[in-house]
C-alpha cells in the first residue's frame, strides 16, 4: 500500500473516493425513482444559471458555475479536477525534487482546480439536455399533480414527490402532506403550497387517478 499511496498525495486518494461515494448516491438514488442531484438543487431552491443569493457567496457560486450544470455535477467537477491537478503536481514535484507537503499542495491544486471547474462547467452546460427558457420557479410547480415517490407524506419528515411540469420536465420535490393528511407511497397528489424548498401536498381527487406524470 505505501508504494501505491505516494507520500503527499493522501488528500487526493479521498478527493477521488469523494467522488466515487456522490457517484454511487446518485445511482442509487436513481434505482429508488428520485434523482439526489435534483433534491439538493430543489432543497436548496437552485434551479439553474443565474439563480444565485445576492452577496459574496452567491456572486462566487455565480462565477464558478458559469455554465448553470446541477450542484451535485459541480461539485463532482471541483473534486476530481482537484485530485488531478493533486496528483499531477506532486508527480513532478517528486521527479523534481521531493513531493510537496500535503498542506502546500492542497491549495495549489484546489487554485487550479477552480478556473478549471468552471470551464469544465460552461462546456458540459452546452451539451446537457437544460432548457433554461422552461426553467420553472418554485411557485409555478404549485398546482401541479404528482406521485408520492418516498413516503409517506404526513407532517414530519418530508418525503419525495415527482411532479412534470408544462414542458414535461420531470421535478422531485421534497413535500409534506397538509394538516390533517398522511398520504402513502404512490398515492397521487395535488401541489397546494411551497416555500424554501419544501412543498405540501394533499390527496388528488378519486377522478384523476388514471393520470401518469411519466407519460409524454
Amino acid at each position: 500500500m505505501d508504494t501505491f499511496i505516494q507520500p503527499g498525495t493522501e488528500l487526493f486518494w479521498v478527493a477521488l473516493l469523494v467522488v466515487a461515494g456522490l457517484g454511487l448516491v446518485e445511482l442509487v438514488s436513481l434505482l429508488l425513482g428520485v434523482s439526489a442531484s435534483g433534491l439538493l438543487d430543489d432543497g436548496l431552491g437552485y434551479h439553474g444559471l443565474g439563480d444565485h443569493d445576492a452577496g459574496l457567496l452567491g456572486a462566487w457560486m455565480s462565477w464558478l458555475n458559469a455554465g448553470g450544470v446541477p450542484i451535485l455535477v459541480l461539485a463532482v467537477l471541483l473534486i476530481s479536477a482537484f485530485a488531478i491537478f493533486g496528483f499531477a503536481l506532486q508527480a513532478i514535484a517528486g521527479s523534481v525534487v521531493a513531493p510537496l507537503p500535503t498542506l502546500a499542495a492542497g491549495p495549489v491544486a484546489l487554485v487550479l482546480a477552480l478556473p478549471t471547474t468552471r470551464w469544465l462547467s460552461r462546456g458540459l452546460a452546452k451539451i446537457m439536455p437544460r432548457d433554461e427558457t422552461s426553467a420553472v420557479s418554485q411557485t409555478g410547480l404549485v398546482g401541479l399533480i404528482g406521485t408520492v415517490s418516498i413516503g409517506p407524506l404526513d407532517q414530519g419528515q418530508p418525503g419525495v414527490v415527482r411532479v412534470k411540469d408544462a414542458y414535461d420536465n420531470i421535478h422531485t420535490l421534497r413535500a409534506q402532506a397538509a394538516p390533517g393528511y398522511v398520504i402513502e407511497t404512490g398515492e397521487l397528489v395535488i401541489i397546494v403550497d411551497g416555500s424554501d424548498g419544501l412543498f405540501l401536498a394533499i390527496p388528488a381527487p378519486k377522478e384523476l387517478s388514471d393520470v401518469d406524470i411519466n407519460r409524454g
